[in-house]
């Protein structure tokens, strides 16, 4: 390990071809897997010193392309150089030698230890044969100081904010050597407020010489962070742009092949009564711990209401709770007037509640099922789907093709298995079975996390035209851009608890990122409402 820690701090002084612009060559890089072209021939170049952002819809090939400069995959032919040389990587190690970090969407961090602990992990200081906790602390101390990444650095990780986590695996790739260092979605479990911490730290590290790769889907943080972007679609580069000369726009229609509204118009609609409502809900978490803390909100007919927090703040379990997958521990759920706390999913699915599940893969598709069975699953046993205990088949596959039809399924193949479609398709399966079963209330939990532009103009079209059909939505979801242009209300969760509710056109993105954060709303207005 103590060799390792030798290379690594060193790379920057190693390596370098000072001849060259580039920090990063690949270079007609090919990867396949079994029946997936992943990446054709890919050419990406990275200037020294820039903030380089990768784009592309799911599936274009942006993670297998950053896992084989990381080394986690291998290319099938191509040629990386850093610096001007030339590299194999057998592994991350290698990769780390020649000066490379990686930063992954899901941190690498040990809870019960301490920021320190964390950050030397693998490569720790000793002196003698002990481990030199005081050199530890001290190094980190320095590093993160150096980068204005600012920590406790005895703090334990399970005590301390995502963001600051974050923070935490930036400093482990630094004290490593990285020059060049990979974000992947780095944004994707910040609030606004550590967004933009996040890009005064990117900026501090461009500042002092290194080389960053921003991968992101989200195009109004790649204007304003990058200085170059690459788009890639179907494994291909598509397009490269330079930040200042181009727009959302044009991005949008590089990833996508086509136009796309990036922002849709929500026509004004008057919401009808209350079809549903939570009265001081109390749910438990897997730990038996307290998740949702004493919630209540109402939602109307013809009205969507959207729930914003950073992920891990009670919003799974509270959609489990009023879905009936989990139990209530007190409080009240009412569907219509009815009591429907603690009722079966079938019984609320008779009554017209239906469920976009936040986990497609998990609780709404069965994967090794043709799509022709995905688009009935809750709705099998019943006509014109089932005579008695018996499937009509002719009916089912009719309906499919005409779902599959209405919903831009693609490829229309009613034998398509669902784990074979791609998550954009799978999504619209789920979508298209849920609207079509009539609903008169809808629970949207983040119905486009990991989709492309074009799907998410798709799946937003349909969540609108159910407001204007008088269907009420409660719609939860991580990304704020989709909660402001859904939403008639927003309601803010953190550690279980409702921080304040607000209108779209009466609030800000800062605001509600505060309330993220943990502040009431009467705390951030000075006790006005």
């Amino acid at each position: 390990m103590d060799d390792l820690r030798k290379d690594s701090r060193h790379s920057e002084l190693e390596g370098h071809d000072n001849r060259s612009e580039y920090a990063v060559e690949m270079i007609e890089i090919t990867k396949r897997f079994p029946g997936v072209l992943a990446n054709d021939r890919v050419t990406l170049r990275i200037k020294k010193g820039e903030i380089h952002a990768i784009v592309g819809e799911n599936g274009a090939g942006k993670s297998t392309l950053m896992n084989q400069l990381y080394g986690l995959y291998h290319p099938d032919s191509g040629e990386i150089r850093i610096f001007g040389q030339k590299k194999v990587f057998t592994g991350p190690r290698d990769a780390i030698k020649a000066g490379i970090g990686m930063v992954h969407q899901h941190f690498m961090l040990v809870n019960t230890l301490t920021v320190a602990e964390n950050v030397v992990l693998g490569n720790e200081p000793v002196k003698g044969v002990n481990f030199d906790l005081r050199r530890a602390r001290q190094e980190v101390k320095e590093l993160s100081e150096k980068y204005g990444l600012y920590v406790d650095v005895d703090a334990k990780i399970e005590d301390i904010p995502v963001g600051m986590q974050q923070r935490v695996e930036i400093i482990k790739t630094l004290y490593r050597g990285a020059n060049i260092i990979i974000l992947d979605e780095p944004t994707a479990v910040l609030t606004p407020q550590e967004v933009e911490e996040l890009f005064e730290i990117m900026r501090n590290l461009q500042k002092s010489g290194k080389t960053i790769l921003f991968i992101s889907h989200k195009l109004n943080e790649v204007m304003e962070i990058s200085d170059r972007i690459t788009v890639m679609r179907g494994g291909r580069v598509i397009a490269e742009l330079i930040t200042k000369e181009t727009n959302e726009r044009e991005i949008a229609r590089a990833m996508v092949g086509r136009d796309v509204v990036l922002k849709l118009d929500k026509a004004p609609h008057t919401p009808k009564e209350v079809v549903f409502e939570v009265k001081d809900l109390w749910v438990k978490d897997n730990r038996h711990l307290d998740a949702v803390k004493g919630v209540s909100f109402q939602v109307r007919k013809g009205e969507i209401v959207g729930i914003a927090g950073v992920a891990g703040n009670g919003q799974t379990e509270l959609v489990e709770a009023i879905t009936g997958l989990r139990k209530a521990e007190k409080g009240q759920v009412l569907f219509e007037g009815i009591d429907v706390t603690n009722k079966h999913p079938r019984v609320l699915r008779e009554m017209g509640m239906t469920h976009i599940a936040e986990d497609r893969l998990k609780h709404a598709l069965i994967k090794q099922f043709p799509a022709y069975y995905n688009v009935i699953l809750g709705r099998h046993y019943k006509r014109p789907f089932a005579n008695g205990a018996f499937l009509n088949h002719q009916e089912i596959k009719r309906y499919t093709a005409e779902l599959m039809e209405e919903f831009d399924v693609r490829p229309r193949i009613i034998e398509h298995l669902g784990g074979n479609f791609s998550g954009g398709n799978q999504q619209k399966l789920v979508v298209g079975r849920e609207i079509k079963a009539g609903p008169k209330f809808m629970v949207v939990a983040q119905p486009t996390r990991g989709l492309d532009v074009g799907a998410i103009e798709f799946i937003h079209r349909q969540i609108l035209r159910m407001r204007e059909q008088d269907v009420g939505i409660l719609l939860i979801s991580m990304e704020l851009e989709e909660i402001f242009s859904l939403s008639d209300r927003i309601l803010v969760m953190y550690e279980g608890q409702i921080m304040g509710e607000v209108r779209p056109e009466e609030t800000t993105v800062e605001e509600v990122g505060l309330m993220m954060a943990g502040k009431r709303l009467e705390e951030i207005r000075g006790g006005k409402r």
